[in-house]
């Protein structure tokens, strides 16, 4: 089975329980302050390590994240290339109201001193068949584009979060691309789902979109992909903050192994699921016995 070298962000979640999102000049008491490991790209690399993915991370954290190598380490993902650098590892700000949503305030940090030795590592790594997935937390993306292109490296970006830069990379260069309705809309300028979907896979016709809308389900497909709308399942959610990079590492998990778009969005759709019913972010994701007990559900 190919393998997946995720050359990702790291960091260190602050979540605070609130009555509903703070609005400006509002001043909002939190109900429990709790400290977790997260970074789309560490979360991302847990998912696919427990969806049963061989997983390599290659990144940057500062003397205070000694915990993610350790949660990193307990999911199997191999952590040889994570780099120790003096600028303190990415954290979050973390609000989530009682409804399960939230609202999120990002520090780089250390994700924002990847280098060329940093590059060079992940590139390495890739051998036939194995894939490099990308997040927007990290720096010089145009760099890492045009190099694993060079090499002929299949790309997965997750372009999330949205800050502007996303807006002048090469999306030719990546296989697939996955994005929320807030991350399309930036990319393609629309802001109704269905024709940023148009507008990407019609823009980018060799690259499979996967366009996710959380609680309404998402679109998938490209030119060599039939265009295909799923459904997200119906929970009680407590904390959505790490549903979508559960969802992402599942997907991956799955693409690896059968290049199957359906299979790979039904593991990830169960996958996130479950993870939106447990509090924090890399503690959220659950184990391939739980995303099968719970699809085997869905069909008894």
């Amino acid at each position: 089975m190919p393998k997946l070298v995720n050359l990702g962000s790291l960091g260190i979640d602050h979540v605070y329980s609130v009555d509903h999102i703070s609005g400006p000049g509002e001043t909002l008491a939190s109900e429990t302050h709790d400290v977790f490991p997260g970074g789309k790209g560490s979360n991302q690399s847990i998912a696919a390590a427990k969806a049963g993915a061989e997983v390599i991370h290659v990144g940057c954290i500062g003397p205070d994240g000694d915990m993610l190598i350790d949660v990193l380490k307990d999911s199997n993902v191999d952590v040889n290339d994570v780099r120790v650098g003096d600028t303190a590892t990415q954290h979050a700000v973390i609000q989530v109201d009682r409804q399960g949503q939230n609202s999120i305030v990002i520090f780089g940090g250390a994700n924002r001193t990847i280098n060329q030795h940093d590059r060079d590592a992940a590139l390495s790594k890739i051998e036939p068949g194995d894939w490099l997935l990308l997040q927007n937390e990290i720096n010089d993306l145009e760099q890492i584009l045009d190099q694993a292109a060079q090499r002929n490296v299949s790309v997965a970006f997750n372009v999330a979060p949205v800050d502007g830069r996303e807006k002048h990379y090469d999306y030719s260069r990546v296989g697939l691309l996955i994005v929320n309705e807030v991350e399309a809309a930036s990319l393609s300028g629309e802001s109704n789902p269905e024709r940023a979907y148009e507008a990407l896979t019609t823009r980018y016709p060799d690259t499979i979109v996967l366009l996710t809308l959380g609680r309404d389900g998402g679109i998938y497909g490209g030119s060599s992909h039939p265009r295909v709308v799923y459904q997200a399942h119906s929970v009680d959610a407590v904390d959505e903050t790490a549903a979508g990079d559960t969802f992402i590492g599942y997907f991956m998990a799955e693409w690896l192994n059968s290049q199957d778009l359906a299979k790979a969005v039904a593991d990830a759709s169960a996958a996130g699921a479950i993870a939106v019913t447990k509090p924090g972010a890399a503690s959220s994701i659950p184990t391939r016995a739980e995303v099968d007990a719970f699809k085997q559900q869905l069909t008894s």
